[in-house]
């Protein structure tokens, strides 16, 4: 790992803003950034395709027994210069952002084998530091012993009106009460899971962005990354 180049473990709960300032921070400090979360919705919709999830219920036994066909890799958007989803040589990063991917993977999430070869596959990813890396068990589980650990909140209200507008901007027809459902479903299962649950580490710095801005959220980042390299 060079110098001075550290990992950076970012979890949250959903529509929190995480995956926003990962990507921004990643690019301004010019360290790899991965979205764990994407990597738990392309197995989510392999499920999906595969018919391993029948009328929102994951047939377990199926898709631990396809696990093994399951290929992710994450490819550059030369346009966006972010990273996105290869799922068996696809590009996937459209289909995993749909209401019938959210509804289902906290449930696919919660499957212990799943969880164990992507958090394989996580630290393969990160091994040479200079990362930024966020999810649901980034600095409990796949990293803990990550060199800076951020835990984003935001209120309830601002979360549902964030996610709601993501999707009416990709043009996905919501109403605000089924985005309020789906993320309260989505903090239950993610917290009381029995496989990595989400949880804020004692060594995590809180970072609530309920009244900040994207430029403000960053700001406060960096802010903190540059206070521990140049100690």
């Amino acid at each position: 790992m060079e110098t001075n180049k550290i990992t950076i473990a970012i979890d949250g709960y959903s529509s929190c803003g995480k995956s926003t300032l990962a990507k921004e921070l990643a690019r301004s400090l010019d360290y790899v950034f991965i979205d764990s979360g994407a990597m738990y919705r392309a197995v989510t919709l392999y499920a999906l395709n595969t018919n391993c999830i029948i009328k929102g219920e994951v047939d377990e036994k199926s898709l631990i027994e396809a696990l093994n066909d399951i290929d992710l890799q994450f490819e550059l958007n030369p346009r966006t210069k972010t990273p996105e989803i290869i799922l068996n040589g696809l590009n996937a990063e459209g289909q995993i952002r749909t209401p019938r991917v959210a509804e289902v993977v906290s449930k696919v999430a919660t499957i212990k084998e799943v969880r164990e070869k992507l958090v394989f596959e996580q630290r393969k990813m990160g091994s040479q530091g200079g990362i930024v890396m966020d999810g649901r068990d980034i600095g409990s589980v796949v990293f803990p012993n990550a060199e800076l650990k951020l835990f984003i909140t935001a209120s309830n209200e601002i979360r549902i009106d964030r996610r709601y507008k993501e999707l009416l901007r990709k043009g996905i027809e919501t109403t605000r009460e089924e985005v309020k459902n789906n993320l309260e479903q989505r903090d239950f299962i993610d917290s009381t899971r029995e496989e990595s649950p989400l949880i804020q580490t004692e060594d995590a710095i809180v970072l609530d962005n309920s009244e900040l801005n994207r430029e403000e959220q960053l700001a406060k980042a960096l802010q903190l990354v540059n206070d521990l390299i140049n100690v």
